[in-house]
């Protein structure tokens, strides 16, 4: 079979080794076991590369994280661990005068509760902000506001 301009076909591709220029009568560089034959590990596997040295394993530094989970505060102490002294503590609840308090106030004042009456909201600790402080270390922690 020839093409049309008079060069002659191949009849199929050139094999794998053909392309890559491996002969396949070369010997093995390394024994190969035969079938059922087992491998005494003797001349099985390459030399090592000598051109390099090998690698120095130097010694790797590991620096544990810990990731705490934000803490919500409300109005009842927290268990928590103290990101200042690092230890596990229950927190200590302190009450201030906030933004409902006074509110509060003001609402009692336009009620006419003006002869002393008005100032009840701050004797009650549920219309007061909370901060939460550690017991050891006495760091604020946190604060919990009304409004």
């Amino acid at each position: 079979m020839s093409a049309p301009s008079g060069v002659p076909v191949p009849s199929a591709p050139p094999s794998y080794e053909e392309t890559t220029g491996i002969n396949v009568s070369y010997p093995h560089p390394y024994p190969v076991p035969e079938p059922g034959q087992k491998p005494d590990g003797k001349g099985m596997y390459p030399p090592p590369y000598m051109g390099q040295p090998a690698p120095v394993n130097n010694p790797v530094t590991v620096q544990t994280v810990y990731v705490q989970q934000p803490v919500v505060f409300y109005d009842r102490p927290v268990q928590m661990c103290c990101p200042s002294c690092n230890q596990m503590i229950v927190t200590r609840l302190s009450y201030d005068s906030g933004a409902l308090t006074w509110l509060s106030c003001g609402g009692l004042c336009l009620l006419g509760c003006i002869a002393g009456c008005c100032l009840i909201p701050f004797c009650i600790d549920a219309l007061k902000d909370v901060d939460h402080t550690c017991p050891n270390c006495s760091a604020l922690l946190g604060s919990y506001k009304r409004l």
